[in-house]
């Protein structure tokens, strides 16, 4: 074995941990897959020489190249904040390969990306970098062109923000399961009371139909009533939707004729759904590797 194939070899240990550090940077997995890409790139030029722990120098690596996506996106003034959905993570509760495991178990909430897609590029980076992966000030504030105190502080105020506008799940899995079972019963069913009865008073609805989409991108809905209202319309649909796991966490994939139709992730907390994200954005869907979870 030649010393590329010995190098290639160490980057592919990573290739799922990087992965995932960019699709919390950047709410996208092609354009993560172009970060880890960028990065395996920058490794080729430099070389693995004098780097004592490969894995963080990578983590870096991934997390500036994202610093620098998301500060050019934003200066073409792509994607506004409240017109999309970050792209969700989805497999089936059982038999999902390995790697799609790994993405899995190693994913966070819609909810979370969601807050994290409204957070100025250096907060998300310091967050994401130290809060999600362990990653220690010192090794972040080069990456910031800040000092370690200024990157504490960055996450710091990231930290706040997430707490204020990200409800945590129960961590009950089978739990959750049951509540959005139930909820999927009820939809087919058009019974809005048994709706209203797994919704949290203060349930928000996030649907992403995209720029095409009848409300030109992000349309919310709050409150049980409305949103109860909304799900009884969505009965003929939900006849076809079966389970996932969504980042994770149990949820919902429709495809009438075996075509995706919408992906939904829910939140659930004391018993109760407090967070549904629909992505029904035709063209995303169409991105999405779902052949497993169509198939299975």
């Amino acid at each position: 074995m030649d010393d590329d194939e010995f190098l290639a070899l160490r980057f592919e240990e990573h290739r799922t941990h990087l992965r995932a550090v960019a699709h919390r940077m950047l709410g996208s997995l092609s354009e993560a897959d172009d970060a880890v890409q960028e990065a395996w790139l920058r490794l080729g030029r430099a070389g693995a020489g004098g780097v004592d722990n490969l894995g963080g120098w990578l983590t870096t690596v991934v997390g500036r190249v994202c610093l620098d996506m998301l500060r050019s996106r934003r200066s073409r003034r792509e994607d506004p904040l409240d017109v999309r959905l970050p792209d969700p993570v989805v497999g089936v509760p059982e038999g999902t390969d390995p790697e799609q495991q790994a993405l899995l178990a190693d994913s966070v909430g819609l909810a979370l990306l969601v807050v994290l897609e409204t957070l100025p590029p250096p907060e998300r980076l310091a967050f994401v970098l130290h809060d999600l992966f362990a990653v220690p000030f010192d090794e972040i504030a080069p990456v910031l062109d800040r000092s370690p105190a200024a990157a504490r502080q960055l996450a710091s105020r990231a930290r706040r923000r997430v707490r204020g506008a990200a409800p945590r799940p129960e961590g009950d899995l089978s739990r959750q399961r049951e509540v959005v079972d139930a909820f999927l019963a009820a939809a087919r069913n058009g019974d809005f009371e048994a709706l209203v009865a797994v919704l949290d008073p203060d349930v928000v609805l996030r649907a992403d139909h995209g720029a095409a989409g009848p409300a030109g991108g992000l349309r919310l809905v709050r409150g049980a009533a409305a949103v109860a209202r909304g799900a009884v319309t969505f009965s003929q649909a939900a006849r076809s939707a079966r389970p996932v796991l969504v980042n994770g966490a149990p949820g919902l994939l429709t495809a009438p004729q075996g075509e995706p139709f919408s992906v939904m992730g829910f939140t659930v907390r004391n018993g109760l759904i407090v967070g549904i994200d629909v992505l029904a954005d035709p063209g995303r869907l169409r991105r999405l590797d779902l052949s497993v979870v169509l198939d299975g």
